[in-house]
């Protein structure tokens, strides 16, 4: 099946969500769990929630993702930004628990000059405080480009914290394709090496979900500045093969490119349009 989908707003709930998706022919979306830019989330209405997973039942609307805000940073210097990180995700988890075919992706944080191994270090505790048995929601660290002292920026660096975690079961990986490419992984010119590289250092099998963005920088620019499909440095024919290599054919596809509706709905058409049949 071919999970494909975008950011959307949640500022009308889950249902408007859906339909919303459905209107523009995704069958899958992400969201924000509230102000990516920090703050409190509101009120879950239970009602909405339950709307919604009748009618995802009805669409076919798969996997979705929920991305947790840009201010979450598990291993800040500051112990009160650590603190809010917990409660945030707590918090999130606790919602998301509502919605059975949800993951929850994060960016693993910035260390700030304290070294990537404190970083790391400071995001696997966090984890471990957080996640309990009863979480049954993924929780998927986002590859990230290696900007400033970004936690992430390789495949090495995300097996770390995933080795230090005590519930692994529950833990998985977002694979951005704008991130991966500026972090200096070659997916244009070797995307089956990429892809072999990360099954021997963290597996295939923790692959749940691709954010498909092309990039406004070259490889190894470690910029994270995302473009509109074929409209960067990784190109179509490229990203046609990411959303086609067997290893990937499976898991939820989001876009993450600068676009409104009217540009996502154009974008997903085109890649139902590239997906070869299965």
């Amino acid at each position: 099946m071919f999970f494909v989908g975008c950011h959307l707003s949640a500022s009308k709930g889950y249902l408007a969500m859906g339909k919303t998706a459905v209107k523009i022919g995704a069958n899958s979306f992400q969201f924000f769990t509230r102000n990516p830019r920090g703050g409190n989330a509101k009120a879950l209405d239970v009602a909405d929630v339950e709307a919604y997973l009748a009618f995802a039942r009805e669409n076919g609307i798969g996997p979705i993702l929920a991305h947790a805000p840009y201010t979450l940073n598990a291993c800040a210097a500051d112990e009160n930004l650590i603190r809010f990180a917990e409660k945030v995700m707590r918090e999130d988890l606790e919602r998301l628990a509502y919605l059975p075919e949800a993951l929850y992706n994060f960016h693993p944080g910035s260390h700030v000059k304290q070294g990537a191994d404190v970083g790391i270090e400071k995001i696997a505790a966090l984890l471990n405080r957080v996640l309990t048995p009863e979480v049954k929601t993924p929780v998927l660290l986002e590859t990230m480009a290696g900007k400033g002292t970004e936690v992430g920026r390789s495949f090495q660096e995300l097996r770390q914290i995933i080795d230090r975690v005590e519930l692994q079961e529950k833990m998985g990986v977002c694979l951005d394709t704008c991130h991966v490419f500026d972090g200096g992984y070659d997916i244009v010119g070797n995307l089956d090496g990429v892809l072999e590289e990360f099954d021997r250092v963290i597996g295939l099998e923790r692959l749940r979900a691709v954010h498909l963005n092309d990039s406004k920088n070259p490889l190894g620019s470690h910029k994270d500045r995302h473009a509109c499909l074929d409209e960067g440095e990784i190109g179509i024919a490229a990203l046609e093969k990411v959303i086609n290599h067997p290893a990937l054919r499976e898991v939820p596809f989001l876009l993450e490119t600068p676009n409104e509706l009217e540009g996502y709905a154009k974008e997903i058409a085109w890649l139902k349009e590239l997906r070869k049949a299965d």
